[in-house]
């Protein structure tokens, strides 16, 4: 049947920053389907030129308070590269911890309080407090854990302040990590128990599959999240290529579209999905078995090419950096804490890292001249490389709401919540502004 539909959402709601929907369909003909993003620009790679490499991190930290600890760590590791910094294995392990630790927190926010209403029919979280009191409590309970499993070791989840170039300012005691390890352990109900509620809301998740290509950190170290300096994609049909981090503008390929004031970026194809899904595709093999066991559950296994699952695939993370952190902890006591000194450098050049946050892949890349002050930087927000994606999902998924004859009501929701599947970090993602005077 031929209709109108016109669907005109101006800043989207449950996501971070400013997006807009736009969608016009006359007579039954697609006239305009976007995706906008119409916040400022803010220029923070201008923020870091002139500062001194150990003030870096703690600028860019405060980028999102989100991925708090991602800046930060892709901070650190492109500092390192830039001044010949090698860290310590006790560094690594303990850096490891509290990247699972943000992504665990983010997570548990996001299915939680972001995801949740769309799936049991609520405009926000407020009213489950009175229909869901008990999936509420859960998910408070799990976001604290979060919060603290972060806090322990970072001297606090929002703008970490003991990771530092070189290693670590203040180290956990082995009674730290073993106080960590029991919280952990006195949570795994709750854990249990959130992923027993997503499940039995599976069906309200939307069918809905758009192959496209999936970028993530992929090496042979770990579930690519922090470690390594490789980067991996997945086509559709599970063709995977590997990069090195240094060539990371090669395949960001980064570009201007004027729907947005964030940049856009595609590889191979028109466009490549960021995130917990694209980690998920590139590197399942190395989940933990319990993690496998909720993505089976869920129906999940590589290639997935269905966006909205990408909060399932968040959930099948949660489980995932619960049972690595319990055994770097494990391994943590076993070797000892080693009282540590903070690594110098080496010299100074141009350095690069990616780190995969919870909403993607980041890459930071920064040039030092020889007194060790930051000459130019340059940061690749993981919504910025969605944005492209999330406007071809709309391009596909509109003519299939179409024939299925779903009303403005229900189109509109279908649309909110493929924004919302991806986690978007809007405010995050804009950072360049082309201007052109008229006189």
């Amino acid at each position: 049947m031929k209709k109108d539909i016109n669907i005109d959402v101006h800043h989207l709601t449950r996501v971070e920053g400013h997006g807009n929907i736009v969608v016009n369909v006359k007579n039954g003909t697609i006239e305009k389907c976007e995706w906008q993003v119409p916040e400022a620009p803010r220029f923070f790679e201008a923020m870091v030129r002139g500062r001194h490499y150990t003030e870096v991190q703690r600028i860019t930290s405060r980028i999102c308070g989100i991925c708090s600890i991602g800046h930060t760590l892709a901070a650190v590791k492109a500092v390192e590269d830039a001044c010949g910094i090698q860290i310590t294995k006790q560094t690594e392990k303990l850096r490891r911890i509290i990247k699972h630790a943000e992504n665990f927190d983010s997570h548990v926010l996001h299915i939680g309080v972001l995801v949740a209403p769309d799936l049991l029919g609520a405009p926000s979280v407020f009213p489950l407090v009175e229909t869901h009191g008990e999936v509420v409590k859960i998910v408070l309970r799990l976001k604290r854990l979060g919060h603290e499993w972060g806090s322990l070791l970072a001297g606090r989840s929002t703008h970490p302040t003991t990771c530092v170039p070189g290693g670590f300012s203040k180290l956990p005691t082995k009674e730290d990590l073993i106080s960590l390890k029991e919280k952990i352990l006195a949570h795994v109900n709750d854990i249990n128990a959130l992923v027993e509620v997503v499940s039995s809301l599976a069906s309200k998740i939307p069918a809905f599959d758009r192959p496209t290509e999936y970028m993530a950190v992929s090496n042979d170290i770990e579930y690519g999240m922090y470690a390594g300096n490789t980067v991996q994609t997945i086509m559709p049909d599970g063709t995977k290529q590997m990069y090195d981090v240094h060539d990371y503008k090669s395949i960001t390929n980064e570009f201007m579209d004027p729907k947005s004031t964030s940049k856009w970026c595609k590889n191979k194809m028109d466009s490549y999905a960021a995130g917990a899904l694209a980690r998920f595709n590139n590197n399942y093999d190395q989940l933990y078995p319990q993690a496998k066991k909720i993505a089976e559950a869920l129906g999940m296994k590589p290639v997935t090419c269905n966006p909205f699952l990408n909060s399932a695939a968040q959930l099948v993370e949660c489980a995932h950096s619960v049972y690595e952190t319990l055994d770097l902890i494990d391994e943590l006591i076993a070797e000892g804490i080693k009282e540590e000194s903070v690594v110098k450098p080496t010299k100074f050049g141009q350095g690069t890292s990616a780190v995969d946050v919870p909403r993607g892949i980041l890459f930071h890349d920064y040039t030092f001249d020889n007194d060790g002050f930051c000459i130019s930087g340059n940061c690749i927000i993981p919504t910025g490389q969605n944005h492209a994606n999330i406007q071809k999902d709309f391009e596909a998924l509109v003519p299939v709401l179409l024939e299925q004859n779903k009303t403005e009501e229900e189109m509109e929701l279908a649309l909110s919540m493929l924004v919302r599947a991806y986690d978007p970090c809007i405010s995050c993602s804009t950072h360049y502004l082309k201007v052109k005077f008229v006189r």
